[in-house]
């Protein structure tokens, strides 16, 4: 029997389903960051010099966003100085197959910098 996996924490009150999903994971920056974090878990300054044209204040509302709608988890580490890292939940990780096509589809029909 396949495992359960918690639901997102948000009701989705749209008629279509993609409506739903895009308030969890719509916007710019934040496809880019679950898929720097489908690849290992990130400190915010490894995002950040990942992502270098997102702001830090972009960064840190769609990193609170996903960490609300339990896509994205954020452990902290009582060291000195503190250590916080990202990683994705359970739930997170149901978008890695997605990831992977939009990667597949970009590299298929998006023409390369410089063509």
């Amino acid at each position: 029997m396949a495992e359960q996996v918690a639901k997102a924490v948000v009701k989705n009150t749209h008629g279509c389903p993609i409506e739903g999903l895009m308030e969890v994971v719509g916007g710019k920056w934040k496809p880019i960051i679950l898929y720097y974090l489908s690849i290992k878990t990130q400190r915010f300054g490894e995002l950040k010099r990942l992502i270098p044209n997102v702001s830090q204040r972009m960064l840190t509302q769609h990193l609170r966003e996903l960490e609300a709608h339990g896509i994205v988890h954020r452990e902290i580490y009582q060291e000195v100085p503190p250590r916080v890292e990202y990683s994705l939940t359970e739930l997170g990780r149901t978008f890695e197959t997605l990831l992977i096509q939009m990667n597949h589809w970009a590299e298929e029909y998006l023409v390369p910098a410089g063509e």
